[in-house]
């Protein structure tokens, strides 16, 4: 059997022996057809084996040029650049060297960020002729929005295959070789973050911009004490300063920035423009005029990383954006961050725009309101600035938090400007740990946990409020197995031992022995219904609040302890707000919230917490702790106010005997009746053991509740 290829040279015979082929004998009845087949492929076999490469290639089908174009592409989505090169003509590569068309194309293509690249090609037709030209449309996903267009390539038959005529309309139909595509971004604004008055939190304001105008620095002596005085003011290195000059760009009348600083010190700006070549500009950036007072509070905003664009593909960041690193500035990323906005164009050799292939608008970033009230936030930080320990209010009826504040405190208009090592450094070595948010932690609550204590004993039917257990003395253990442990008090306040006096008085006795018989069982089935061992359900995060390291308390002793708040009781500031909640609102415990709403209605974080008997009973007892001029909360009272109240006084140490611990003074005080302005107070000092113990910190909170009540 004879074939023609259709080529001078390429006929051969084909023998078809099924005896030969097969090996054996032949079965008549098997189909003829079969034989054939067979024979025919058989052939194939035996031409191969004879080394008829070139018959094989011809003998395959060629890619079809549709699929051609579809496995470049393909390849243009793996940014397999060099690969997509392999498939041009001879021709094409004789115009284009492989290393310029990779930077083209990678250039472009990633630049854009193009994905998603798809082709569709009209119903298969028969392409005839060499060259051939393939229809085809073609969508990409890009940084601004989807780009889509009609197209054209055309192939070259080359040793059986079909190559590219490349040139740069294939990226897009009207980019001439001459031509580039251009990126074009418009800024977009970070949403501002208000209080509940509408005073600014963190905004976009102006700062100043410190920079140098080399022409005007001097000869090269003057050059050199500018640089030495600038760095020194500016807390910045002289080799940073010199970099900074040494640019390319930089000529005798540039202006050539160094640092920004905030706007306002008049002195230290009259200081700068005293070295020569200094200048100073306005310039825009985000600023919190609340300074330290709410740093913790805010949090600020950095530059992205690499890391972050990573983390965050697809949303609308890119290597200039800012995003918020901690506190309210990171809690409402996602409403704050603006999205700049992107024009994607061709432009010829002179810049004009040839095509406009894609736009993406700007959006500023939305405004978020939240229910601090700015005057109590300063207050709080200016009463207890002088310690570390924080403070926090929140209206008791509404949930809504008021203040939240850390001392010490850091000024995140640092951390947005620009920090030098030097300052960074300090930051961190400071004894005081300024760097510490100390609202969002757990901290021993000491005697203002006895509220929680008489919630539950009086709830479970345990503590009768008028029952009197006997006078005790100072000291107490339950019996002998105790060994050398006591528990003490301090107040010897007569016979009559029950929970008024017991809470005026901050016996701590009389919530040991009462702690012992509800049972640790009670204890911590009750303690993790007000929410101990879960997640505060609050906008910013905080430590849960918990009752043991394990979760289950162990002995007589660690029970004992827990009565008074000691023990491996740590509670979180806010979340002894929310319990004390329940006293003002019929045993209901309300959920802090941040976000500000007009006439938002309270949300319950745990309906009936006690019942509305209990909540009245342990508010009447809390009453006299301030109420009760004997009380240990008495200097808090506030003419023509009605509030409940409790000290607490923690004690940090490795032993009873340990004379060397810290003591953690508390104070903790609500509103009990309706007023405009109701508010929950508590605060804590780190260590009140040479300053007067609780009372220390019972004047601060009652400072902060008078700013906000007159």
């Amino acid at each position: 059997m004879w074939y023609d290829w259709g080529k001078p040279h390429s006929r051969f015979f084909v023998t078809c022996d099924s005896e030969l082929m097969f090996g054996g004998q032949y079965e008549k009845k098997k189909n003829k057809k079969g034989l054939l087949i067979g024979g025919i492929t058989a052939g194939v076999v035996v031409i191969l084996a004879g080394g008829g490469v070139l018959a094989w290639k011809l003998l395959i089908n060629t890619t079809p040029p549709q699929e051609t174009v579809k496995n470049y592409f393909a390849l243009v989505e793996k940014k397999q650049y060099d690969k997509m090169y392999d498939m041009l003509s001879e021709s094409s590569k004789e115009k284009i060297s492989k290393k310029k068309f990779t930077e083209r194309n990678q250039n472009i293509y990633e630049g854009i960020e193009a994905k998603d690249i798809k082709i569709s090609i009209p119903e298969k037709e028969k392409l005839k002729g060499n060259p051939v030209t393939v229809k085809y449309s073609e969508t990409m996903q890009t940084s601004a929005e989807e780009i889509s267009f009609d197209n054209e390539m055309t192939l070259q038959k080359e040793d059986g295959e079909y190559k590219i005529d490349w040139d740069s309309t294939i990226i897009f139909p009207n980019l001439q070789d001459s031509y580039k595509v251009q990126i074009q971004t418009e800024s977009a604004d970070r949403g501002t973050i208000y209080d509940r008055n509408g005073v600014v939190l963190a905004g976009n304001g102006t700062v100043l911009e410190v920079g140098l105008v080399p022409g005007k620095m001097g000869d090269d002596a003057a050059k050199a004490e500018a640089i030495k005085k600038l760095a020194q003011m500016l807390e910045v290195s002289e080799e940073a300063i010199q970099n900074a000059l040494g640019a390319s760009y930089v000529q005798d009348d540039s202006f050539v920035p160094i640092k920004k600083i905030a706007k306002g010190n008049e002195e230290k700006e009259a200081q700068l423009l005293t070295i020569p070549g200094v200048m100073l500009n306005d310039s825009q950036d985000r600023v919190y005029p609340l300074g330290a007072a709410a740093g913790h509070l805010t949090g600020y905003v950095q530059a992205v990383t690499a890391e972050d664009l990573e983390k965050l593909e697809n949303k609308g960041y890119h290597a200039n954006s800012v995003i918020g690193r901690s506190g309210l500035e990171q809690a409402y990323e996602e409403e704050l961050r603006p999205v700049d906005g992107t024009r994607i164009i061709i432009a010829d050799e002179t810049g004009n725009t040839i095509e406009t292939l894609a736009y993406q608008p700007a959006q500023n970033g939305k405004d978020v309101r939240v229910t601090i009230d700015a005057e109590v936030q300063k207050t709080a930080y200016d009463q207890f600035a002088q310690d570390p320990g924080t403070a926090a209010a929140m209206n008791p009826k509404t949930g809504e938090v008021l203040a939240l504040v850390s001392t010490p405190g850091y000024d995140p208009n640092e951390f947005v400007l620009g920090m030098s090592d030097a300052r960074w450094n300090a930051l961190n070595e400071d004894a005081s740990n300024p760097l510490m948010n100390r609202f969002v932690n757990t901290w021993v609550p000491g005697s203002t946990f006895k509220g929680i204590t008489a919630a539950v004993g009086v709830d479970a039917g345990i503590i009768n409020p008028d029952e009197n257990l006997g006078y005790v003395g100072l000291s107490w253990q339950k019996d002998a197995s105790w060994g050398d442990y006591h528990v003490t008090t301090l107040t010897d306040y007569g016979e009559t031992v029950n929970l008024v006096n017991a809470m005026t008085y901050s016996d701590n006795i009389y919530f040991a022995r009462e702690a012992l018989k509800i049972g640790a069982d009670t204890m911590e089935e009750k303690l993790k219904s007000f929410g101990f061992e879960e997640e505060l359900p609050f906008d910013l995060t905080m430590q849960a609040s918990t009752f043991d390291d394990d979760g289950k308390i162990d002995s007589e002793i660690q029970l004992a302890d827990t009565g008074y708040g000691q023990g491996q009781v740590l509670v979180n500031p806010l979340h002894l707000l929310s319990m004390y909640s329940m006293f003002v609102n019929d045993g209901n415990m309300i959920q802090p919230v941040l976000k500000y709403e007009e006439n938002a209605a309270a949300k319950i974080w745990k309906e009936q917490a006690v019942s509305a008997q209990t909540a009245q009973t342990v508010k009447q007892n809390l009453l006299s702790v301030i109420e009760n001029p004997s009380g240990t909360g008495a200097s808090a009272k506030i003419d023509g106010v009605t509030m409940l109240g409790k000290t607490g006084t923690a004690e940090i140490k490795e032993s009873q005997d340990d004379t060397t611990g810290v003591e953690r003074g508390w104070f903790i005080c609500e509103t009990t009746e309706d007023m405009p302005n109701q508010i929950a107070v508590v605060g804590m000092v780190e260590d009140v053991k040479t300053k007067g113990g609780s009372s220390y910190v019972t004047q601060k909170v009652r400072n902060i509740a008078v700013s906000y009540l007159q």
